[in-house]
Order: structure tokens, then C-alpha cells, then sequence
């Protein structure tokens, strides 16, 4: 009687049925790791996505409104280029041909692919942590990587940073941008890129946009934010909401120029 009571068991699938196999997706379960760690797979990768941001560039019309990175910058060089992480994608392809840049970009595993297509793109790269909001004690490869920008702005050369913290609070900028402004005398320019046409990864944590092709582009150069050599901890605060203010207000009107809403 217990027996004819109980419960029939949960399936998904007639009784005596072997369970459907799948063998591609077994099979790319078991290379994605490999694949993932191969330097022949991720330089081909991003070979293909540079070349991909080229053909997007190119075909996307610049918006009225827009100001060119070298009207910007005009007697401003060398500066330190400040973005915001998921919005950065295209704009290296606005950067002037021939013009020596470098970047950093933190040590993430997520941030590997982003520096190999910027080194693609005929740019340099240096790998490194931004700081904490509220914390600009470095970790040591991140003070390295701010020692090594500062060299390159030394001699002459810009450097581009993105401000926000890999997985912190998107749109809020770290300190280690601050810090490398403080340390190098050479002004913060908040640039922002944006096409009319684009995909909004809602689920990122940093609404990642992909840029589409064959629309309106537009790129918005900010006022210059300086940084003193002898700014206290309170003033490094007040400059890093600054930038923040700043990068958030240009990305808003290159969203405006192609969106025409500005």
C-alpha cells in the first residue's frame, strides 16, 4: 500500500530512456577553458575586433556638435585621457593616427581582451589597478603602472585611463587617476565617444555599449581638471568627484549629438 501512495518520481524524460546527450555542447565544455588560455585564440580575437572597430568607425558619419581630440587638447599636451569603463570601446579609433598613446588597464582577466585590442590598434599598454574609491594607496603593480604613465607623460606622450573600478561602482571615479594627475602636474581631459547606433549590455555590470555601424558618431573633448602637486586627502576627494561630474557630463552630450537631443 505504502508503495501505491508515494509519490511518482520527478522526470524529464520516459522511463528507460537514456539521457539525451549533447555532444557539442559536452565538447565545448571541454575546450572553452583552453581555448580561453590560448594567446594564438585571444590575438586572433582581438585582431578581429580592432578590425571590426576600424569598419564601425569608418562608417558611422560624426555628428555636428562633436569636437575632435586634437581641437580639445590645443596647447594642453601631454594630458591624461579619462573614460568610463563600457563606453570606452571605439574611442581609440578617434584618436589621431600616428599620435603615440598609452593606457592602462587593470589587471582583470575581463580587462585582457580590452588591452590586446588596443595594441592591436597600434597603441601601448601598461597593466595596473586604479584605486579604491575612497583609498589612493595602490596595490604595488598598480603604483608600477602609475610610474610608468607618469614617465611616458614626461616625455611628452598621453596616456589614457579608465577612471572606474573594475566591478565597483560604474560611472565613479577612482583615485588612481587623481593620484597620477597630482604626481605628473598634467590635466585630466574626460572624453566620451557614442554612436546613434548600439547594443546595451543591460546585464554587465558596467552597461557595456557596442557600437554599430552605419549611423552617427560623435566624440566630446571636457574642460581640462588639474590636480595640485601639495592637494591634501580632502582635495583629492573633491577632484576625483570632479572628474566624476566632468566624464558624466560628456558622455551625456555624446549620447545627445547622436541621439539628437543636443
Amino acid at each position: 500500500m505504502a508503495d501505491e501512495l508515494a509519490e511518482p518520481p520527478a522526470m524529464t524524460q520516459p522511463v528507460g530512456t537514456a539521457p539525451r546527450r549533447r555532444p557539442f555542447k559536452e565538447l565545448w565544455r571541454k575546450l572553452r577553458g583552453p581555448i580561453a588560455r590560448s594567446r594564438f585564440f585571444k590575438s586572433t580575437l582581438a585582431r578581429t575586433v580592432a578590425a571590426s572597430l576600424r569598419v564601425i568607425h569608418r562608417s558611422n558619419r560624426l555628428a555636428d556638435g562633436s569636437i575632435p581630440f586634437k581641437t580639445g587638447v590645443l596647447g594642453l599636451e601631454p594630458v591624461i585621457i579619462a573614460l568610463w569603463h563600457g563606453q570606452h570601446l571605439l574611442t581609440p579609433c578617434f584618436y589621431p593616427r600616428g599620435q603615440r598613446l598609452v593606457a592602462m588597464f587593470s589587471r582583470s582577466a575581463d580587462a585582457e581582451l580590452n588591452a590586446l585590442v588596443f595594441e592591436k590598434l597600434g597603441f601601448s599598454t601598461v597593466r595596473g589597478s586604479g584605486g579604491r574609491e575612497g583609498d589612493h594607496r595602490s596595490e604595488k603593480g598598480g603604483a608600477r603602472a602609475l610610474i610608468g604613465l607618469k614617465r611616458v607623460l614626461d616625455r611628452g606622450d598621453n596616456v589614457a585611463m579608465i577612471a572606474d573600478i573594475p566591478h565597483g561602482t560604474p560611472r565613479s571615479a577612482g583615485l588612481g587617476i587623481i593620484v597620477l594627475a597630482r604626481i605628473s602636474g598634467r590635466p585630466i581631459v574626460p572624453i566620451a565617444t557614442a554612436t546613434s547606433r548600439r547594443k546595451v549590455l543591460h546585464k554587465s555590470w558596467d552597461k557595456t555599449t557596442i557600437n554599430l555601424p552605419f549611423g552617427r558618431s560623435s566624440i566630446v573633448v571636457g574642460d581640462p581638471v588639474w590636480v595640485p602637486a601639495d592637494a591634501n586627502e580632502a582635495e583629492l576627494e573633491a577632484k576625483r568627484l570632479e572628474v566624476t561630474q566632468a566624464l558624466n557630463a560628456v558622455t551625456e552630450r555624446a549620447y545627445g549629438l547622436v541621439d539628437g537631443g543636443a
